[in-house]
């Protein structure tokens, strides 16, 4: 009987190899049918979320742009319309003070109609600003051209972060977070191209055309809103649920973790059993915070204040001073020295975007403040020892070009990438909204500040403050930023709530169950 069996199989080992042979090539058959429908699914989420990203973050491109064509502007706006330095000093920092009131009005303006319109918001108020900038006749009309650009760029600058990060799958979270940085290069390069390409024109046509291409980017926008969905989180907290859903299923990548997420969205923002979301004293819990919000505040309010306070914004808007004073005289050749810091502050935020969450967070926080220290120490040595001879230049050039790529490999985008991620989602927008406020006043404070301070202790002496400054930044990282990388936005809630050391929190929390579970 059994030998019976056998020959109906084959003949002895055979016939069973034979018989495993076709049921593992059934199930191969199987899998790879999974496995392509997987590769066909990853594929279409992950182009989806990074043109979502791509076009959350064209108003970024605004502030970098107006960051780099000002730079340029103010010299022939100062030969057309006969402005003071002081007068000039004002007009480049007022669009950063003014940009605060736009980053405060976000976080209201975000929870109310939501993160997609906050978008379209500022890209409308922008417009109208540069409009009037570019048609400008006096001092006066140009501030309020500035005061309006402002309040739409501080709209833009602190919402796109923020939507990012919720619809973003956690593994790709701080790649696609670091976007809105590298449009501001973007526009940041787009700028000094503008500077250097539209300086052969009039002195009073010049600035007008420089400033009036800052509007094109503005215009995609609009294009944008009717491609992108609302933030799923943003949904949930107007008990929209099944709409979250649906954008949870366009935004993930594996279909099973949908609901996974989606419950943990639920209760991030207290809303179990289809209860609607009651909305809580914002403002009144971020001045009265727990321990662990605090932390998150000193977490998201520091590292945004030390992005600017270690002159970054004075190295880009005042560079061609700083290349005057190293030693390069003629106006054109100050303009096609800057497109050497945009080129070279963009290239290193590309590479950063890729290895952002690889190496984490933390470890580019050191890279970074760590080369900018050095870089700013040299450019002040540079600026106060060499002279303005071939070598002063050469050096002077080399530092700020190395100020900024280390700026671009980790100040630049981690800082908006950790504060669009480490607050509850409840109080994200209006938090994240305070952190942009600290990174607009410090800008504006460093921007105002510049040229008057080099009269009284000369660049390279300012130079030698933003060295220490960044000095001291490294100790901050050390201090008081965890590692989010590979974390969700709802466990990296849970990180902060730790009451042991959380410097350590590079570990993963699932490493931390583990031993637990051991104990």
């Amino acid at each position: 009987m059994g030998l019976v069996g056998v020959q109906e199989n084959g003949s002895g080992e055979m016939g069973r190899k034979n018989k495993y042979k076709r049921m593992d090539s059934e199930l191969t058959e199987f899998d790879d049918d999974n496995l392509q429908l997987h590769e066909d699914r990853k594929n279409t989420t992950r182009k989806y979320v990074l043109a979502c990203a791509v076009f959350a973050s064209l108003n970024n491109v605004l502030l970098g742009y107006d960051v780099g064509v000002m730079s340029g502007a103010i010299i022939f706006i100062q030969k057309d319309l006969k402005i003071t330095e002081v007068q000039q000093e004002v007009l480049v920092g007022v669009l950063s003070i003014v940009s605060l009131f736009g980053s405060l009005a976000g976080g209201r303006t975000s929870d109310a109609i939501g993160r997609k319109w906050t978008m379209g918001l500022a890209a409308v108020i922008f417009q109208i600003g540069a409009g009037v900038m570019t048609l400008a006749s006096s001092f006066q009309t140009l501030m309020i051209g500035r005061f309006l650009a402002g309040i739409g760029i501080g709209l833009g600058v602190m919402i796109a972060p923020v939507y990012i990060a919720e619809i973003s799958p956690t593994i790709a979270r701080g790649f696609l977070t670091s976007f809105p940085e590298i449009f501001i290069n973007l526009g940041i390069l787009l700028g000094y191209v503008s500077n250097y390409a539209f300086s052969g024109l009039s002195e009073h046509i010049s600035w007008r055309v420089m400033l009036a291409v800052g509007i094109l980017p503005s215009v995609f926008v609009g294009f944008a809103l009717f491609i992108i969905p609302e933030s799923p989180r943003w949904l949930v907290m107007q008990n929209r649920v099944e709409e979250a859903r649906l954008v949870l299923l366009k935004t993930n990548e594996i279909e099973n973790e949908v609901e996974e997420r989606l419950q943990e969205i639920l209760q991030a923002a207290g809303i179990t059993d289809g209860e609607k979301y009651e909305e809580k004293a914002v403002w009144r819990e971020l001045l009265s915070p727990s321990p662990s919000l605090c932390r998150m505040l000193i977490a998201g309010f520091g590292i945004q204040c030390f992005q600017q306070i270690t002159g970054i914004d004075a190295t880009v808007y005042y560079s061609p001073e700083i290349f005057k004073e190293a030693g390069i005289e003629n106006d054109t050749k100050l303009l096609a020295a800057t497109v050497a810091v945009g080129v070279t502050k963009t290239v290193f935020i590309l590479f950063a975007m890729l290895v952002i969450d690889k190496l984490g967070r933390k470890p580019l926080l050191y890279i970074s403040t760590i080369g900018m220290t050095i870089c700013l120490f040299s450019l002040g040595l540079s600026l106060t020892f060499l002279g303005k001879g071939q070598v002063g230049i050469a050096f002077a050039i080399l530092s700020v070009c190395g100020n900024v790529a280390f700026f671009s490999l980790g100040m630049g985008p981690v800082c908006w990438v950790l504060t669009s991620e480490i607050f509850p989602l409840r109080l994200r927008a209006q938090a994240a909204a305070l952190g942009a406020v600290g990174n607009r006043v410090s800008s504006g404070l460093v921007a105002m500040s510049f040229l008057s301070v080099s009269q009284k202790i000369t660049v390279g002496g300012t130079f030698f403050i933003f060295s220490v400054v960044s000095a001291l930044s490294i100790l901050f990282v050390y201090k008081c930023i965890p590692e989010t990388k590979g974390k969700s936005l709802e466990q990296i809630e849970l990180l902060f709530k730790n009451e042991l050391d959380w410097q350590g929190s590079e570990v993963e929390l699932g490493d931390v169950e583990q031993l637990v579970q051991k104990e």
